[in-house]
C-alpha cells in the first residue's frame, strides 16, 4: 500500500501492540434528554478564543520530522500534533499509531451512540486503537452531527458548571491524575488533528472543512460489555473501589453504567471477578461545587472497607502537588475547577482517616431530594457554613480589608434582594463576634440557604431560570430529580474569585468542620445498618 506522505516519527521505546476487537462501546449516554434541545438554532459563524488559544499553545509539533512550521500548516496531508500530554506515559504511542493510520489512509468512523461526535480510528488491519472527540462536536457545540448544537465554544453546556468544547481537556486531566494507572483510565491526550474530514454543519455558516480540529484523543479499550449489562454482584470490590477514589477526586458529575466498561480475564463473568475500565471523564472537575452521579453509590462493594492499599493510595495523594499538574499541563483549567479539585481530594483524605467509607463519602457530597425540593449536599453545607465563620471572623477583627473581601463575593443585586425579601429569612448583627465557631449541624446540613450571611459563597451563574444565551434551554443533570429555586437559577458555590490567602484561610475553617460532621455520618450509616440486619425490618 502506498502511504501518504506524513511528518511522523514513531518512539521505538514504546511496545506498540494493536488491539483486535471489533468496537461495541457506547459512549456517552442521558436518560433525561430535553427533547427541546433539538431545536437549538443559534446562529454561530465564528469560533471562541479557546479553539485560538488551543491552536497557538502547540509551538512546534512534537511528532514533527519537517523543518519549516510554514511547510507544515500548508501541507494537505494528514497530521496530528499532540498539545497536552506529551509527558504522560503512554501517550506518544498512542498518538503514533494514530499517526501512522491516518498517514496509510484510514478513515475516521463515526461512532453512532451518544450525543456528541466521536470518531473510531482503526489501523489497516481493521483494528479500533482510539476514540477521537472533536471540541466544537460536543454536545451543544456548533459542529454537532448529532441535531444538539447551537452554543459557542466556552459557553455553559450540558453540564452548567463545564463549558461547550472544554471536556477533552477533562478526559486528559483524568489521564494525568490516575497515578500509576490506579484506576485504569486508559491513555488521552489532547491533540491537533490536520486535513482530516470530521463534521461541518454547512447551516452555521462554515462551507468547507477547517485545516484542523482540536480532538481529544483516548485509547480504544478491548471489552465484552459496559456495566449495564451486568449486575454490580459480579464486579469485584477493587475496580468499585478505584473508580469510586477518581470520581471522588475529580467530582465526577456523571459516572453512569454506560461508561465503564467491563472486562474479564477468566473467560466467564464468576461473582466479583469482572473488572472495570473507566472511560468518558469530560464532565469531571466542574467549576463549581454541582451536584454529581455516582452509579456505584449503592452497590454493595461501595460500604466495604478500604483495603491497605487503597487507603494508603488515598493517603499519599497530595492535592496541591496535583492542582500544580494540573495548572502546568493543562493551563486553560480554570483555577476554579482546580480548587474544586483540591476541595474534594482534601474531603477524600479526611474522611477515609476516620473511617468512612466510599459510599458514606460519596453520599456526603451528593444533595438531598425531602419533600419535593432539592437540598445542599453535606459537602456544599460545609463549605457554606466554613465561608460564614470566615466572614464573620474577618469582620470581627475590624480589618479594614473586610469591605473588599465582601465584595468579592457579592451576589447580583437583583438575586440578593429576592432573597432578603424571603419570609422567615434570619439576620445577624456582622459586627458581633461569635462565642465560638459555627459547627456543622446535620440539620442544617441538608437545608436551603436562609441566612444571607451565608450566600456570599454561592455565586449566581449566567443561567437564569433554566436559560442559557439567547433563551436557549438547557438539559438538567442526569442525577437531578427535582430542583427548588435556588438550585433552578444556577446557584452554586465557587471558590474562583478568592485571594490566595482567602483560600488558605478557608480550607483551614473548612478541615475544622470536617471531625463533627464525619462523626454524624458514622451514627447514621450504624444506625441504617443495624436497621438492616434487623429481622422486624
Amino acid at each position: 500500500m502506498m502511504y501518504t506522505r506524513m511528518a511522523v516519527v514513531i518512539d521505538h521505546s514504546h511496545d506498540i501492540k494493536p488491539l483486535a476487537r471489533i468496537p461495541i462501546c457506547r459512549l456517552q449516554s442521558y436518560s433525561h434528554l430535553d427533547p427541546n434541545m433539538r431545536d437549538f438554532t443559534h446562529d454561530i459563524t465564528h469560533t471562541s478564543d479557546i479553539t485560538t488559544s488551543l491552536h497557538k499553545s502547540c509551538s512546534t509539533p512534537c511528532l514533527s520530522l519537517a523543518t519549516k512550521a510554514k511547510e507544515e500548516i500548508e501541507s494537505p496531508n494528514p497530521r496530528i500534533e499532540i498539545i497536552s500530554g506529551r509527558k504522560a506515559p503512554k501517550v506518544h504511542a498512542l498518538v503514533a499509531e494514530v499517526a501512522i493510520a491516518l498517514a496509510s489512509g484510514v478513515k475516521p468512523t463515526p461512532v453512532p451512540s451518544g450525543l456528541g461526535g466521536a470518531y473510531y480510528l482503526q489501523s489497516r488491519k481493521g483494528n479500533t486503537i482510539a476514540v477521537v472527540k472533536p471540541a466544537d462536536e460536543e454536545p451543544l457545540a456548533f459542529n454537532n452531527p448529532k441535531g444538539f448544537a447551537g452554543r459557542m465554544l466556552g459557553q455553559p453546556g450540558m453540564k452548567r458548571s463545564i463549558r461547550v468544547g472544554e471536556t477533552g481537556l477533562r478526559e486528559l486531566a483524568a489521564y494525568l491524575l490516575d497515578h500509576g494507572g490506579f484506576a485504569g483510565v486508559p491513555p488521552s491526550a489532547l491533540a491537533k488533528i490536520c486535513h482530516v474530514k470530521f463534521n461541518v454543519n454547512k447551516n452555521m455558516g462554515l462551507a468547507s472543512n477547517p485545516p484542523f480540529k482540536i480532538t481529544s484523543v483516548q485509547r480504544y479499550v478491548e471489552h465484552d460489555s459496559d456495566a449495564g449489562d451486568l449486575g454490580p454482584s459480579r464486579f469485584s470490590v477493587c475496580s468499585v473501589h478505584r473508580i469510586g477514589i477518581l470520581d471522588i477526586r475529580l467530582l465526577n458529575l456523571d459516572r453512569h453504567a454506560g461508561n465503564m466498561l467491563v472486562k474479564n480475564f477468566h473467560g466467564s463473568y464468576v461473582s466479583g471477578m469482572a473488572e472495570l475500565v473507566p472511560i468518558d471523564h469530560g464532565f469531571c472537575l466542574p467549576e463549581s461545587l454541582d451536584d454529581p452521579y455516582f452509579e456505584w453509590l449503592h452497590w454493595p462493594q461501595a460500604s466495604m472497607p478500604f483495603s491497605e492499599i487503597e487507603a494508603d493510595y488515598i493517603s499519599n495523594l497530595d492535592p496541591f502537588k496535583d492542582a500544580e499538574l494540573l495548572r502546568t499541563e493543562l493551563p486553560l483549567i480554570r483555577e476554579c475547577s482546580v480548587r474544586v479539585f483540591i476541595l474534594c481530594t482534601i474531603f477524600l483524605k479526611r474522611a477515609t482517616a476516620a473511617g468512612l467509607s466510599l459510599a458514606d463519602t460519596g453520599e456526603m457530597m451528593t444533595r438531598g431530594f425531602i419533600g419535593g425540593e432539592e437540598s445542599l449536599s453535606i459537602l456544599e453545607s460545609i463549605c457554606v457554613n466554613t465561608k460564614a465563620n470566615l466572614d464573620m471572623e474577618i469582620t470581627s477583627d475590624g480589618s479594614d480589608e473586610t469591605k473588599d473581601f465582601d465584595e468579592m463575593f457579592a451576589f447580583d443585586k437583583v438575586f440578593e434582594d429576592g432573597l432578603n425579601q424571603n419570609e422567615g429569612v434570619s439576620t445577624h448583627s456582622a459586627n458581633c463576634k461569635p462565642s465560638k465557631m459555627m459547627k456543622y449541624s446535620s440539620e442544617g446540613a441538608r437545608s436551603k440557604l436562609s441566612d444571607p450571611r451565608l450566600t456570599r459563597l454561592v455565586q449566581e451563574s449566567d443561567i437564569k431560570d433554566g436559560c442559557g444565551p439567547a433563551g436557549i434551554p438547557i438539559s438538567r443533570s442526569v442525577s437531578f430529580a427535582a430542583h427548588n429555586k435556588n438550585h433552578d437559577t444556577g446557584v452554586c458555590v465557587s471558590f474562583g474569585e478568592m485571594k490566595e490567602d482567602e483560600w488558605s484561610s478557608f480550607l483551614e475553617y473548612f478541615e475544622e468542620l470536617l471531625p463533627e460532621a464525619f462523626e454524624q455520618t458514622q451514627s447514621t450509616s450504624l444506625l441504617k445498618q443495624r436497621l438492616g440486619n434487623s429481622c422486624e425490618f
